[in-house]
């Protein structure tokens, strides 16, 4: 599911989660609704190209991974993970989310 969220300074996030309601991605703070809307609507498409993930490890060794937009700006992250395995099923639960949503329900 994706929510959105108006932020105290005004700003709007959408946040993906999986079925269980576990956060799975938080965006990058929009400053307006349209601008946030704008880039819902283009993350189905972004969901068919492996570049729009970025895996990351952290000094502590937990990982994380990025999603970027077409433009390869960073528009969201996940939560961390204790295993690679984890954030590699944690980018395929995202890519299965945002595809099934906007499948079965259109933005």
């Amino acid at each position: 599911m994706i929510n959105i969220k108006k932020e105290k300074n005004n700003s709007y996030r959408f946040f993906v989660t999986s079925e269980e309601g576990n956060s799975l991605l938080q965006s990058v703070p929009f400053s307006s609704k349209k601008e946030l809307d704008t880039t819902v609507k283009e993350l189905s498409p972004l969901m068919n190209k492996p570049s729009v993930f970025e895996r990351k490890t952290s000094y502590s060794g937990k990982f994380h991974f990025t999603l970027k937009n077409k433009s390869g700006n960073v528009i969201g992250t996940s939560n961390t993970y204790t295993s690679e395995a984890g954030m590699e099923n944690g980018i395929t639960n995202v890519r299965n989310r945002i595809s099934n949503l906007t499948r079965s329900n259109p933005l």
